[in-house]
């Protein structure tokens, strides 16, 4: 996953899983995920870890 935005990864690592699913899975808003997914925003520390348990990955992998 080099080379490719942390959006790109996490559009990558969802699947066929719709945004609204993984939202909902997180206890996060659609939105959020959707921002997440299109680089306007970045998680809060404590979310990325979430995401990448998540994931099935490392915070080292996903965001860095």
């Amino acid at each position: 996953m080099k080379n490719k935005t942390i959006g790109e990864k996490m559009k990558e690592l969802r699947g066929d899983l719709t945004q609204a699913q993984v939202a909902h899975d997180l206890g996060i808003s659609e939105a959020a995920v959707c921002a997440y997914e299109n680089d306007k925003r970045v998680p809060r520390d404590g979310l990325k870890k979430v995401f990448a348990d998540y994931f099935g990955t490392t915070v080292q992998d996903l965001f860095f």
